[in-house]
């Protein structure tokens, strides 16, 4: 669904598990800080408010978002978290730049997600231009590391619903 048509920061917190007893990982691009720092003080500031503790909010900086599934990658073989965040923005250009940027980023966290059996959350932006992505950035359609926190709740939740007491067998 457009953000134009939803509030990226608007969701039913009732139904939001407690993430306290959960572990995240949060990678964020350093391109673009002014907008992906916004992204991550949403984010940040929603698994809090969620029951996540601080020192179970494991952050690291990567220099672009080209560089958030290697960064994931990383981040997940230093620290036993239950999922990981992936914030960053790709601003269309001149060039078609974006559309293969997105692309890698986005096929990185699936194979990440397959992977591992984690879940590895898309939190990029993928705006036409500076405007939209601000407006998306804690602007007037909400903050998109917000959406990205809820649903690191959600899937880790979930996974650790479907996992507690099952013997793993093949992948």
């Amino acid at each position: 669904m457009a953000s134009a048509l939803k509030n990226l920061s608007q969701y039913e917190s009732d139904n939001i598990p407690d993430a306290s007893g959960l572990s995240f990982g949060i990678v964020v691009a350093e391109w673009n800080a002014h907008i992906t720092h916004a992204l991550y003080e949403g984010c940040y500031d929603t698994l809090l408010k969620h029951g996540a503790k601080a020192e179970q909010i494991h952050t690291i900086q990567v220099p672009g978002s080209f560089e958030l599934p290697a960064g994931a990658r990383i981040l997940n073989g230093q620290k036993n978290v239950d999922a990981v965040i992936c914030l960053g923005c790709v601003i269309r250009g001149e060039t078609n730049h974006n559309e293969y940027i997105n692309s890698a980023v986005a096929q990185g966290l699936v194979n990440l997600s397959i992977a591992t059996g984690k879940p590895f959350i898309f939190g990029v932006l993928t705006p036409n231009d500076e405007q939209q992505a601000l407006d998306r950035a804690g602007g007037k359609h909400g903050n998109k590391g917000v959406e990205a926190a809820v649903t690191a709740i959600r899937m880790a939740a979930l996974r650790r619903e479907f996992s507690e007491g099952k013997k793993k067998i093949g992948f």
